[in-house]
């Protein structure tokens, strides 16, 4: 919000300037050839802030759909271990509590997270959700003593699908707490700054024309905050429900 805030005052600011800069210029520096040439570079920069945006959001769904993805498939992988270890017998429940106890804590740590939080502080949990989960669940599936073939396949398969949970953990554990390079956003405020500044060069100091400019303002601002919150999935308007954990802890040990 802070940052939309930031953008939205910048543009803003860009546009009184450009309609300040308008009234000010003496007549022939703004003639129709004049006009023209600065009409087709604000034709070029809005090519140019229309393409950086679409990547921006791109970047951010991407980011959103796959930490959402990673979320769903954990919980359906956890239960898949709870079935396993179900039909493996009383021995298992040991593991069964394991796993129970860390969807808990996971679901918990994901529900606290916030926009508060630093890339440091997101990457720690990250690192302690992954050890947490080596220390309770793979070492308690590890330890299970299967005693004929059926038990041992049950063990096998609990093992295969748990590989594929620490798989996901050390995906997002490698993954970098924003997926928006900086750059990009800064390049493309200086570009929305600028191209405001030209429509109120040439826009006449009215009411009607500056609320325009303002909703306009407000509008890529706005798309801005989106993005943005689409990149911190765990915290936020859009946060990422935890509904499908939730729902693997009512099945796990049934």
């Amino acid at each position: 919000m802070t940052i939309s805030l930031i953008v939205f005052a910048c543009v803003f600011c860009g546009t009184l300037a450009g309609t300040f800069v308008g009234l000010k210029l003496p007549g022939h520096y703004l003639d129709e050839d004049a006009k023209d040439a600065i009409k087709l570079a604000l034709g070029v920069m809005v090519m140019m802030s229309a393409l950086v945006l679409s990547l921006l959001v791109s970047s951010a769904k991407s980011s959103y759909d796959l930490k959402r993805t990673q979320l769903t498939q954990i919980a359906a992988d956890v239960i898949q271990i709870d079935r396993f270890l179900a039909l493996y017998g009383s021995e298992s429940n040991r593991a069964r509590n394991a796993l129970r106890d860390w969807v808990t804590e996971l679901a918990n740590r994901l529900q606290s997270s916030g926009e508060g939080q630093s890339s440091r502080e997101s990457h720690n949990i990250r690192d302690r959700t992954r050890d947490l989960y080596q220390t309770l669940v793979y070492q308690a599936l590890e330890a299970l003593s299967p005693r004929d073939e059926e038990q041992k396949s049950l063990k096998a398969q609990a093992l295969g699908v748990s590989l594929e949970v620490s798989k996901i953990l050390a995906l997002a554990l490698a993954q970098k707490s924003t997926s928006i390079p900086l750059a990009f956003l800064v390049i493309l405020v200086f570009w929305l700054v600028v191209l405001f500044a030209g429509f109120g060069l040439f826009a006449p100091p009215n009411f009607a024309t500056v609320t325009a400019l303002a909703i306009c303002n407000f509008s890529v601002s706005a798309a801005i905050f989106l993005i943005l919150q689409m990149d911190q999935p765990f915290g936020g308007l859009m946060r990422i429900s935890v509904e499908p954990l939730r729902t693997a802890l009512e099945t796990i040990g049934r």
